[in-house]
């Protein structure tokens, strides 16, 4: 039997691998956004830009309202199945989430369909991209789906789901250059989005079924009365995920849809630009608790609460390091990327940046905490600590909108923060209480 030592060293080293395959493969996703990022704003100018911003942050929301993150239910609940090789389990499970993500992209379907027919005027939106932004946006629902996503994930195939994932980065760059020679507008880079979105999704399908062909039989299909069953509490945690899930795109999306709303389309342009370069500096808290959701999954399930403990502590300070980092990053160059991406139109984002890129340290540094309050189970507690940093942003964002773009990225600064704290403090709750335990 391994020691407790060599089985936080083994944990922390299946972290740091599955980090490697995700950082090799949005590493070159990341050089390749910043070049189809730079064609897309230099293309369109800074009012289109504005108007492809706003559509494509409306689907992003729209997504996240209408999707149940089923990844983290195959995960959480698939990580057992797959630990005793149950496949059957394992696939009743796949098969309920499945039909959970078609519910939702069915359903937020309809709500786009309210939104761009029924209230367009409040995205100040162009009367002729309505309807290009409505079938733009039903793309992504259906697309954005994430059972296969939890399927590689649980199984420990980052390496498949860096080589699928590659797909999004690889077209929109050779599509980018396309349109730009064919002739720039939002409806062609919508078209092109949308089929890159879709032909991603069906390769995570496949590589997924052919991961675990036993586990996707038909014969698995319908039964979701006896998936739940054999999973006691998969609906509390589908909510409480959900409703997470939720409150994540109000950080994500909602503060360049008030920009958009209080602002205009430039400076939802110019938002938009410097949001997504935070988001670039900060993609590694993403990726860094995709890595660590297995692990801790698995942890909880073939570990001491020692050895579990000592694998939080690690990742917790690679985390925290990764936030300074990020935060020293955008200080230094960020501007200069600004500038050199979208051109002078958009140099001015700079000041953006500052606070957008202090929220993404802290959303970094925060990276741990989700998976590991998860593999616990407390999934209520990162729900809690988002109500709260939700009530800052949005009392943050009415009060500094007056300020212009610059006040609504302190609001998300300041959310980013309270999250943080209140995050931290349910982490170092629950361990002490497991400790005692």
């Amino acid at each position: 039997m391994p020691s407790r030592a060599s089985t936080s060293r083994t944990g922390l080293s299946t972290i740091l691998g599955n980090l490697a395959w995700l950082l090799g493969g949005k590493g070159f996703g990341a050089v390749c956004s910043i070049v189809y990022l730079a064609v897309l704003s230099r293309s369109l100018g800074i009012k289109d830009f504005g108007h492809f911003s706003l559509i494509f942050g409306t689907g992003q929301a729209l997504v996240a309202i209408a999707g149940f993150q089923t990844w983290q239910t195959m995960v959480r609940f698939g990580a057992q199945a797959v630990h005793e090789q149950n496949w059957q389990r394992f696939g009743r499970l796949a098969w309920f989430c499945g039909a959970i993500d078609a519910g939702g992209a069915l359903l937020g379907s309809l709500v786009a369909y309210i939104i761009y027919f029924g209230f367009a005027e409040l995205l100040e939106l162009n009367e002729r991209y309505v309807a290009m932004a409505f079938a733009f946006n039903c793309a992504l629902l259906w697309a954005r789906v994430t059972t296969p996503i939890g399927i590689v994930r649980v199984l420990g195939r980052f390496d498949i789901a860096t080589y699928v994932e590659a797909i999004v980065p690889t077209g929109r760059l050779l599509a980018a250059f396309g349109i730009m020679f064919a002739g720039a507008n939002v409806g062609r880079f919508l078209a092109a989005w949308a089929a890159i979105e879709l032909i991603s999704a069906a390769a995570y399908w496949i590589a997924a079924w052919r991961l675990a062909p036993q586990a996707m039989r038909k014969e698995h299909f319908g039964t979701f009365g006896k998936a739940m069953r054999e999973n006691p509490g998969v609906g509390r945690f589908f909510g409480i995920t959900y409703a997470s899930s939720t409150l994540d795109a109000l950080y994500k999306q909602g503060p360049l849809l008030a920009v958009g709303y209080f602002l205009g389309t430039s400076a939802a342009g110019v938002y938009r630009l410097a949001d997504q370069l935070a988001q670039g500096f900060g993609k590694l808290s993403q990726l860094l608790s995709r890595a660590i959701y297995p692990e801790f999954a698995h942890a909880r399930v073939a570990a001491d609460i020692g050895d579990f403990r000592k694998l939080v502590s690690q990742v917790t300070v690679i985390a925290g390091v990764g936030g300074v980092t990020v935060t020293l990053a955008a200080l230094a160059f960020g501007e200069d990327l600004l500038g050199l991406i979208g051109g002078e139109d958009f140099a001015r984002g700079g000041v953006v940046l500052i606070p957008l890129a202090i929220g993404a340290a802290f959303d970094l540094a925060s990276a741990s905490y989700e998976p590991v309050l998860h593999s616990t189970g407390r999934p209520s507690y990162p729900l809690i600590a988002r109500s709260l940093a939700a009530v800052v942003l949005i009392a943050s964002i009415v009060a500094f909108a007056g300020f212009g773009p610059v006040g609504i990225g302190w609001a998300v600064a300041l959310g980013m923060a309270c999250s943080y704290l209140a995050m931290s403090f349910a982490v170092f709750v629950v361990l002490r209480r497991d400790r005692a335990a």
